[in-house]
């Protein structure tokens, strides 16, 4: 079958031009390799948003919420029922291999081949973790996804990063009896930090209950230490059990550059017209956090919803010429 649209990923924003195509009666898949909202059922058990949740909201749809901020398991049951509800087309543990155009797009995914006239890459950034490139990166000791504390109870742990993702890592492991220490790149921790937790991992360090070299560096990793550079340019090795390597993730630059999406700057931004959302690519589109780059902060599900009507809008407005 030939669609009108192939969307590429069933995030939030994924699943909002899906919604959005429906609207439109444009005819529409959606192909995602893991479940729906893949990458939040990944985060933290535990994880609460920044947003509020009518921030969170797809397609008018009200997110019905006991707190302010909505937590992981909310927002599961939030987008996976709209997905129940709406019976939104999608394909699931479907991996997209390979998108090449002819007069149309020819998408070759993991299980078969489809054809559409338009794609939307909706693919976020969660799944390449943001690698140090150091010795020991690869040991079985070291995580670059944290799910919950329990495994690191009174043990000796390093956690790397300062942002929301090791900060939480560091309190919650801290609660469950661990030895933590923070090694954090720049003076100071992350200004996009929530605003609810900055007081408490700073008062945690201020009372030596947890351990923070700033402006250090990670310098190797080994069996049974850490090996880093500290503030004064000193190398320090400490004990430790595990590291929690918390450093970011990135986009499938790969692949996008495979779909002949242009790259610019050091920051790896994919070319798009900010007015329709289509790439360099004509009838390709992007939506979503994908759109930053390596600057993975700067497109949210709050701020890019908008993203499904803005390329909906410019579909039909070349259907009609």
């Amino acid at each position: 079958m030939k669609y009108d649209v192939i969307i590429i990923g069933a995030g939030p924003i994924g699943l909002n031009c899906a919604l959005e195509a429906e609207k439109a009666n444009l005819s529409y898949l959606i192909i995602e390799k893991g479940t729906i909202v893949n990458s939040l059922y990944n985060y933290p058990l535990y994880m609460t948003f920044f947003s509020t949740a009518d921030k969170l909201e797809i397609a008018g749809i009200p997110f019905i919420s006991t707190a302010p901020k909505p937590g992981r398991r909310e927002a599961l049951e939030y987008y996976q029922g709209i997905s129940r509800g709406k019976k939104v087309n999608i394909n699931l543990y479907e991996e997209v291999l390979e998108i090449t155009k002819n007069e149309n797009f020819q998408i070759k995914t993991s299980k078969d081949n489809y054809e559409s006239e338009n794609v939307i890459i909706a693919t976020g950034f969660y799944d390449f973790p943001n690698l140090m490139n150091i010795p020991g990166e690869d040991l079985p000791k070291v995580f670059h996804y944290y799910k919950e504390p329990y495994p690191f109870a009174n043990q000796k742990v390093v956690v790397i990063g300062a942002s929301n993702s090791s900060v939480d890592a560091a309190l919650e492991t801290y609660r469950k009896g661990a030895e933590v220490t923070m090694i954090i790149r720049d003076s100071e921790f992350s200004k996009s930090v929530k605003y609810w937790v900055k007081p408490d991992i700073e008062n945690r360090v201020k009372e030596k209950s947890i351990n923070a070299d700033f402006n250090s560096q990670i310098l190797e990793i080994t069996e049974n230490s850490v090996i880093f550079k500290n503030g004064k340019g000193d190398v320090e090795e400490i004990e430790n059990d595990f590291v929690l390597a918390l450093t970011g993730y990135l986009p499938n630059f790969k692949f996008l550059q495979k779909s002949g999406i242009k790259l610019e700057g050091d920051n790896l931004n994919p070319f798009y017209n900010p007015e329709t959302m289509e790439t360099n690519v004509p009838n390709l589109y992007l939506a979503g956090v994908v759109c930053g780059g390596k600057d993975t902060h700067l497109w949210f599900i709050e701020n890019s919803r908008i993203h499904a009507n803005i390329i909906v809008a410019n579909i039909l407005s070349k259907k009609s010429m």
